[in-house]
């Protein structure tokens, strides 16, 4: 069976992907995937035997999207090349962007042959951006969301499941953290993943700033929001606010060892306000207590899970109320909490394995799909 999933980023940057690659790189199939390089740096190596097609074109992320409208032309020609000259049995479109730029060719070539893996909000709000996406939820074979709130925007559709942003090897590395030393001072309150969100992020380094208590470090991609970071930093002569650049996935575990919160705040966007971000898992797979947005999808259900705060840091007694959260905690009660949210995340991710299965089994075993290994 040959397979086409396309992506819209950097290898690296789509942990996401590997929900798929560990369910379908199996002999039968014939597996191509189109990826994003868009900062032209070295990307990472996946474990699995690929045919990959690199659309190398620079481009920075924090920029409005109407001024990405020339490289998405370009993206879709390279993707549409592709397509032209090669007959796939099934098409996984990673996010909804791609899956847009191609709506044409999805819908008429490839109606119940694609899946639809969403996981952000964009122009839901544009009636006839809407009325396309959800043509695409109705005419694929399985749309997977990656947070149950994203099904607001969705049509009701039976076909419409629940996937998880946890990446599995954080699941063999899940002592690493308890096993020290909780209790200290400073706190070290730890970001990872691409900086952005300039204004939350600011209000919780004015909140922190020389506070003994804390240490406040960030690693990730540093393009605009991570250079006005340092450079408020610098000017207010911030002395326990660390910038340590970008990381590869598996460096994560490492200061993961030395990390006592896990700062998962945003400013409440429409995507973030109902996204499940990458950090939710990890901090729950590394018993690691997380900071979530006050009255956002991740914050209720840290707090209805009891696995993390939920906060707010524009007020004035947040890192007073941080301070105590964090003091209070009964450890092996949040481990437990921890196990509990865990298992039943992990039902939901298996029961989509199974869903990825009911689709490619009847495919592999139908005389219509283009047998390319023979």
């Amino acid at each position: 069976m040959k397979v086409l999933i396309i992506g819209f980023s950097k290898l690296g940057y789509m942990p996401y992907l590997n929900f798929y690659l560990n369910n379908i790189t199996e002999k039968e199939n014939e597996i191509h995937v189109i990826y994003w390089n868009r900062d032209e740096k070295e990307d990472i190596n996946l474990p699995y035997e690929l045919r990959y097609h690199e659309f190398k074109l620079f481009q920075e992320d924090e920029v409005a999207k109407a001024k990405k409208v020339k490289s998405f032309i370009k993206y879709r020609y390279f993707v549409k090349n592709i397509l032209d000259n090669e007959q796939f049995d099934l098409i996984i479109g990673l996010t909804t962007i791609p899956c847009i730029l191609l709506y044409d060719v999805l819908i008429k070539d490839y109606n119940k042959r694609y899946i639809l893996d969403y996981r952000d909000v964009t122009y839901e709000n544009i009636k006839f951006y809407k009325k396309m996406l959800h043509k695409l939820v109705d005419n694929s074979v399985a749309t997977f969301v990656s947070s149950n709130a994203f099904r607001d925007y969705l049509p009701a559709n039976k076909n419409i499941y629940t996937t998880h942003n946890i990446i599995l090897d954080s699941l063999t590395n899940r002592s690493i953290r308890k096993e020290k030393l909780r209790k200290r001072e400073p706190i070290r309150i730890r970001y990872w993943g691409f900086i952005r969100h300039e204004r939350i992020n600011k209000a919780i380094i004015s909140r922190i700033a020389n506070d003994g208590r804390f240490e406040l470090h960030y690693h990730g991609r540093e393009q605009e929001t991570a250079q006005n970071l340092k450079e408020f930093c610098r000017i207010n002569d911030v002395q326990n606010v660390h910038f340590h650049g970008e990381y590869k996935p598996n460096d994560r575990y490492k200061f993961a060892e030395e990390t006592d919160i896990i700062h998962n705040l945003f400013d409440n966007d429409k995507t973030m306000q109902s996204a499940m971000a990458n950090k939710f898992y990890d901090a729950i797979a590394l018993y690691i207590p997380q900071l979530c947005n006050r009255g956002s999808f991740m914050g209720e259900q840290v707090e209805k899970n009891k696995v993390g705060f939920e906060c707010n840091p524009y007020n004035q007694d947040f890192a007073d109320n941080l301070y105590n959260y964090y003091n209070s905690i009964s450890w092996d009660i949040f481990e437990q909490k921890c196990n509990h949210l865990l298992s039943k995340i992990m039902v939901e991710y298996n029961n989509g394995i199974n869903v990825l299965n009911n689709i490619f089994m009847p495919m592999i075993q139908s005389g219509k799909i283009n047998n390319r290994m023979k």
